[in-house]
Order: C-alpha cells, then sequence, then structure tokens
C-alpha cells in the first residue's frame, strides 16, 4: 500500500470526487436521467451525515457515508446509523482501507449516540464479517389482473394526491412509531422515497412518475396510502402503508380499479406480512429474500435502553465482536425495576456466561430469529436455564420492512 495513504473526513469542496466514485462503483450512466438522479440524491446526502474517506494525496480513493436516521425498536426510538455509498477504487482493495473506514464510522457513531447502524449490503458474507447480521426480509410477489382482490361496502374514499402531500407523512409516522423495525423518516428518507427507481431497475427502463393514492375514512381521517407505478399496462406497488384494515382493503379496491388497464401487479413488502394469506385468491407468486442488515454500535448503550419484558433478571453475556473492542468480552446484565444496567468485567470469556457473536445478538434482539433457535443452530451457547430466561425478556415480533437510504 502506497505511504502517502491517509485517512480524513470529506469536504464539501470534494464533492465532485465523491460523485466521480459513485459513478464508477455503481456503473452509473450520467446519460440516463433516472441515474443522474441517484447521484444527485448521494451527492446531498453527504451535507446531511459524516462522509470519511482514505485519499491517495489529494484524490478520494475509498469513502464511507453515515446518515442520521431514527428507528423503532419494539417501541424504544434508537438513533441509527446508515451506512450508504460505500465504494473503492478497484486498484486500491484488498488494502484494508474500508475495513478501518468500517471502524472509524463505528468509532464516531458511538461517540455521537448512535447504538445502532443499518445498510443494505452488496455482499453478505463480506459484512457479517464487519459485525452485520441480516435483520429483515423483502417479500416480492406478482399477482395477475384476475386475481386483484375487491371487497364489497368499503366506506370513506380514495384520493390520488400528490406524493409530498402531508397527509401522507402523517399517515408513515403512525405506523413508525406502532411498528417494531420501521424508520421514523426524516427529510432524507423522504427524499430518498420520492427518487427511488427501484422498479424501473427491477423490471424495465422507465421514466414513469410515482404516484400516490391516499384513503380516507368518512371523518375525513388519512388511514393509509400507496406510492405506486404504472408502466407497460403493469402496476408496480412501490409502497402500502397503513393504520386500520379497512385502509389495506380500500387500496386494493383502488387497484382493481385498474383491472382493464394492466395485466399484472408487481408488489414489495416486509418479509413478516402474509401477502398471499391475504388476498382472495392466494395462489400467487412470490419470492422471499434477505434485505437490510443490522449492527449494534454501542452495546451498553444499546442494551441499556432495550425494553426487556421482564423488570428483574440478571445475567453475564460473552460477546465476540472483531472489530470493536468496546463490544468484546463478556458483561454484566443486571435489571432491577427495569432499570437496566450493563458492565464490561472481562475482556475474556466467561464460561459461565451466555456466549454468542454480536452479529447473533443483534439478530436475537430484533427478534429476526429467536433464543431458541439460534442456541438450536449453535449460533448461541448457553445453559437451558439461561436460554429459557433469553426467551422470556426478548420481545417477539419481525422487523417490518425497512427503506432504502
Amino acid at each position: 500500500m502506497k505511504s502517502n495513504l491517509h485517512m480524513r473526513e470529506i469536504k464539501q469542496t470534494e464533492i465532485s470526487q465523491s460523485i466521480e466514485l459513485l459513478n464508477y462503483v455503481f456503473q452509473v450512466n450520467l446519460s440516463i436521467n433516472k441515474d443522474r438522479l441517484f447521484v444527485t440524491a448521494k451527492s446531498t446526502q453527504f451535507d446531511e451525515g459524516v462522509a470519511l474517506g482514505w485519499f491517495d494525496g489529494d484524490q478520494l480513493v475509498a469513502q464511507i457515508l453515515n446518515l442520521p436516521f431514527e428507528v423503532n425498536i419494539h417501541n424504544r426510538i434508537y438513533k441509527m446509523g446508515g451506512i450508504t455509498a460505500v465504494g473503492t477504487y478497484p486498484e486500491y482493495s484488498k488494502h484494508g482501507l474500508m475495513h478501518k473506514l468500517i471502524y472509524a464510522s463505528l468509532e464516531q457513531m458511538k461517540k455521537d449516540g448512535y447504538h445502532l447502524s443499518y445498510l443494505f449490503p452488496y455482499s453478505i458474507p463480506y459484512y457479517r464479517k464487519k459485525g452485520f447480521e441480516i435483520m429483515s426480509d423483502i417479500v416480492e410477489y406478482q399477482i395477475r389482473d384476475t386475481q386483484i382482490p375487491h371487497y364489497d361496502d368499503i366506506p370513506g374514499q380514495v384520493r390520488r394526491l400528490s406524493i409530498t402531500h402531508d397527509d401522507i407523512k402523517d399517515v408513515y409516522h403512525q405506523f413508525a412509531m406502532r411498528t417494531h423495525g420501521a424508520m421514523i423518516r426524516n427529510d432524507i428518507s423522504w427524499n430518498e422515497k420520492y427518487q427511488e427507481d427501484y422498479w424501473e431497475e427491477k423490471f424495465i427502463d422507465s421514466d414513469a412518475n410515482l404516484q400516490a393514492a391516499v384513503y380516507y375514512d368518512e371523518d375525513g381521517n388519512a388511514l393509509g396510502y400507496m406510492f405506486y407505478r404504472i408502466m407497460e399496462e403493469n402496476f408496480y406497488i412501490d409502497e402500502l402503508i397503513t393504520i386500520k384494515e379497512v385502509a389495506r382493503k380500500a387500496l386494493w379496491n383502488f387497484v382493481y380499479a385498474h383491472q382493464s388497464m394492466v395485466y399484472k401487479v408487481f408488489g414489495k413488502t416486509t418479509g413478516n406480512e402474509a401477502v398471499a394469506f391475504l388476498m382472495q385468491d392466494s395462489e400467487i407468486k412470490q419470492s422471499l429474500s434477505p434485505y437490510f442488515m443490522a449492527r449494534i454500535v454501542d452495546l451498553k448503550g444499546f442494551v441499556e435502553q432495550f425494553p426487556f419484558l421482564r423488570e428483574d433478571f440478571h445475567m453475564h453475556w460473552a460477546v465476540n465482536d472483531s472489530l470493536a473492542e468496546w463490544n468484546n468480552g463478556t458483561f454484566e446484565i443486571i435489571s432491577n425495576k427495569g432499570v437496566i444496567q450493563v458492565q464490561k468485567i472481562s475482556d475474556k470469556f466467561e464460561e459461565n456466561a451466555v456466549q454468542m457473536t454480536v452479529q447473533t445478538l443483534i439478530t436475537m434482539l430484533l427478534g429476526y430469529l429467536r433464543p431458541t433457535y439460534l442456541h438450536n443452530i449453535e449460533r448461541l451457547k448457553g445453559d437451558a436455564t439461561s436460554i429459557a430466561l433469553l426467551e422470556n425478556i426478548i420481545p417477539t415480533g419481525v422487523p417490518t420492512f425497512v427503506d432504502y437510504f
């Protein structure tokens, strides 16, 4: 590795270099409108987050961006650092530059009070080595025009509105505040949603604009919305958010009203939603894939805020974190009348402690996989009493769909 390589924060005057790196790594074509939107969105995000980079002299050669978000974890709101815009020029790969950037990012997040980090992985094995683990799935489904459900006697009405309408943001906020795993969207995530090109990239190259439909009950209350596109006689549901069942049915009736215009409906949703079960004709096509990954930034801070189901318990956890040494070792977890204290008592693993990696810990606490299952597949080691206690104190519920950022 060249001796004049150094790491530091990327200055605002160097954003053009960051864009050039994004262009190369993501192979965007600036002559295509959607690629210009992608680069514009990412470059704007550098104003909102903390961007770190490796420089060869004055030339940026590797970078990472942390964005400030909040997420609902079992009805507790956590500060979450979203990692994005990750890239290294190929001639500088295999030198550990990204490893050091991720470590520096975690240090900065910890300093700023972020206990949790999310990312969308380009390689699950790579990010597992950095302490991240799968925490949510995505379901992609396909419905024929003859399978679109229709419900009788649904009150209220659906209106087509601007995608930036305040009622949409209000519905989403109500949804997020009651939904485990959901992001509490800020301006960064809303702007990303408005420019999201998921369906064009996945199915077809099109300039079809994102549209919005909002359901209002008889009293004029907004209870759900749908972001969608219609492209080449297909209906693409980008996002369907409801806070009451009547809203879900009304919005599907809205899709049904397009039956003469489309041949198929494509949609995506969280992996814990029973899409086929909710259909009147359940013989639809659907696929399940791992989606976002999460990582504990600061074990002590994360666990002391965690909403355990019992007010009084005492455990020892031996956690292996090969990257963030402050999370590595044996920790004493004491809950006294609901007040949780976490103390690192040793840099070594105590034999009587429940043993796990930091990856296992995050997927367990977020509810993606339960302690008993993790114990059965030997990702969690401990006696039967300790495993049973974990089952009883960790809330149930798989994290819901997580947005792009």
